[in-house]
């Protein structure tokens, strides 16, 4: 059908498909990089993030502070990079430098988790709205043609009604995938938030321990360093 044959209705009920696309693709997208995101920060398994740490561990019970922000670098899991932002700010103190890595955690992983998944939940609410914008405008059409025709074929009628519940039907259709995604991504933040914490109260109870003896030999003789094991040949 022309565009200049098609009644102000029917050209608004079909260009509610290409809102909801594009709402449908943007949702998607959100989607994919927060499920990225997550999956880039966390470790795969706890005896995984439970290598680390003990490495962590050996090197900074060795005094090796160094060794700990060589063996962090180029890490983007959380753990990691929290552990050596702390390591690096050692000069802090232990409540600054706590204060300093849980902010920096807070502020460049889970509030930019959050903003897109709060963008995703506007998609889960506005996608059967518009849909239900198309419905109205379908069956506006629909009282237009019965109004204006002596007599209506069923058919011109019926393809009214058929636009105005497609397209909440594709609104619904979009949503609800949504929804299940967004409930599975929670799921998983829930196990990188719980396997973080386990992490960082493992790491903060040495870290403190360690600081107290960097302070300790600041005045005399430099701790020596532990050369560990690596974690490398035992997760890969």
């Amino acid at each position: 059908m022309l565009l200049a044959e098609m009644s102000l209705f029917e050209i608004i009920s079909n260009a509610t498909y290409g809102a909801l696309a594009g709402v449908a693709l943007w949702g998607l997208y959100c989607i994919v990089i927060v499920w990225s995101r997550v999956n880039q920060k966390r470790f795969k398994s706890e005896e995984q993030q439970d290598f680390f740490m003990d490495d962590v561990e050996q090197m900074l019970a060795g005094g090796d502070f160094e060794g700990v922000t060589e063996y962090c670098e180029g890490d983007k899991r959380a753990v990691a990079q929290i552990v050596g932002m702390a390591v690096e700010h050692r000069e802090m103190g232990y409540k600054k430098a706590r204060t300093f890595v849980m902010d920096r955690f807070q502020r460049d992983v889970m509030s930019d988790v959050e903003y897109r998944l709060s963008w995703v939940s506007t998609v889960i609410k506005s996608a059967p709205m518009i849909g239900l914008f198309g419905t109205v405008f379908g069956m506006m059409g629909a009282f237009e043609t019965l109004a204006t025709s002596e007599s209506v074929e069923p058919s011109a009628l019926a393809s009214d009604i058929n636009i105005a519940l497609r397209t909440t039907a594709c609104g619904l259709a979009i949503a609800i995938p949504l929804m299940i995604l967004v409930a599975n991504v929670n799921i998983r933040i829930a196990k990188m938030e719980d396997l973080v914490g386990a992490g960082l109260v493992r790491f903060m109870t040495v870290y403190r321990e360690a600081l107290a003896k960097y302070s300790a030999s600041r005045g005399g003789t430099a701790a020596s360093t532990v050369e560990p094991m690596t974690s490398q040949s035992r997760v890969e």
